[in-house]
């Protein structure tokens, strides 16, 4: 017999169905899993996450100790350069305690002159700017003048610091033998006062005319084998004389050790006799005080430009350490031509100077 086609079509349709379920099923269970799949991929991307921000709180911590650091020991290599340096790479730190060596030279040239003498200040920056002190030497160049007195003072003296950061300003009223020098000299132990800084702030102060031409090498080879205590140097006046003993050091610069300075500050002696001739003045407080055991006569790497001739004055020549009484522009350019300072001058394109 044959089938009819309602009895046929129940068992072919029934595979298809089947198939059909099974696809359905097939395709919940992948979904299921795709699900699974994007949580576990949420759950661990959001521990990842959480690991580096661990990770990261943890450099920031190091970062910030590392940063505060940096910045105590910017800021006290910016208080050690409080004044304008020459040295081995023109920025050169003071040494701190620590590390410093006996071989490392702090010296302070302190040029007294007067507010109004911008120009000439701006030309003492050229000259010593210019100078490269040996390498572990510091030499600090400071400008010293008493209050300012008036009103474009108090505008361009400020600018002036603000720019080069190498003046001092003293409590005192306008002098040259009335006790300047030694407002100066006793000023200094609190002015540089500093916890953090090298002990002492400088092994030598040396006061100084502006009619002065220092070459900074050579004072600093003169001061290496000498002690760093009780020391008196300078070109020893009267001129004749070669006895550093006899009598005293020449107002065109003389050092002395920072322990004297200390000493300065402390007596009674140069207190109640601040009249007279600064640099005999000076070195009245010396002889009375007992003072400067070590003395170093620098004549005649010292002296009084050559012309005209006197018995201070000398004849330009190598070994040269100070000319003073450079009064005028001639005198400047004929000694600084002398010593050929312009030697490194560098080639470009930019200028032409024969």
């Amino acid at each position: 017999m044959t089938p009819s086609l309602s009895d046929t079509s129940g068992p072919l349709l029934r595979p298809h169905h089947s198939k059909m379920a099974e696809d359905r099923f097939n395709c919940r269970i992948e979904m299921k899993n795709a699900r699974l799949d994007r949580r576990r991929f949420v759950l661990s991307s959001f521990f990842f996450i959480l690991f580096l921000c661990f990770l990261a709180s943890i450099n920031e911590v190091r970062f910030d100790s590392l940063l505060k650091f940096g910045q105590c020991a910017l800021a006290s290599s910016m208080h050690s350069q409080s004044f304008n340096s020459i040295s081995s790479d023109h920025n050169l730190s003071a040494t701190s305690n620590a590390s410093a060596s006996s071989d490392d030279i702090r010296i302070l040239i302190g040029i007294l002159t007067l507010p109004d003498q911008y120009q000439r200040r701006h030309f003492l920056r050229l000259i010593y700017g210019t100078q490269e002190a040996p390498t572990g030497v510091k030499v600090d160049v400071k400008f010293v003048f008493c209050n300012l007195t008036k009103e474009d003072q108090k505008v361009l003296v400020a600018l002036e610091i603000m720019r080069y950061d190498d003046i001092i300003i003293l409590d005192c009223k306008e002098n040259m033998n009335k006790g300047k020098t030694y407002t100066y000299f006793s000023s200094l132990p609190e002015m540089l006062s500093d916890a953090n800084g090298p002990s002492p702030p400088y092994h030598y102060v040396m006061k100084a005319d502006d009619d002065t031409y220092f070459r900074v090498n050579n004072l600093v080879e003169s001061l290496r084998p000498l002690p760093r205590e009780d020391l008196y140097y300078g070109y020893v006046i009267p001129c004749p004389s070669m006895d550093p003993f006899k009598h005293y050091m020449s107002g065109m610069g003389y050092l002395i050790s920072w322990d004297i300075v200390e000493w300065i500050r402390e007596s009674e002696i140069p207190k109640n006799h601040l009249e007279g001739p600064e640099d005999k003045t000076f070195g009245d407080w010396i002889r009375e005080g007992h003072r400067a055991k070590n003395r170093y006569n620098a004549k005649w790497s010292m002296y009084n430009f050559p012309e005209p001739h006197t018995g201070c004055t000398h004849e330009l020549w190598p070994d040269t350490i100070a000319v003073h009484l450079l009064k005028n522009q001639e005198k400047w350019v004929r000694t600084l031509k002398y010593f050929n300072v312009t030697a490194h001058l560098k080639p470009s394109k930019l200028y032409h100077i024969p």
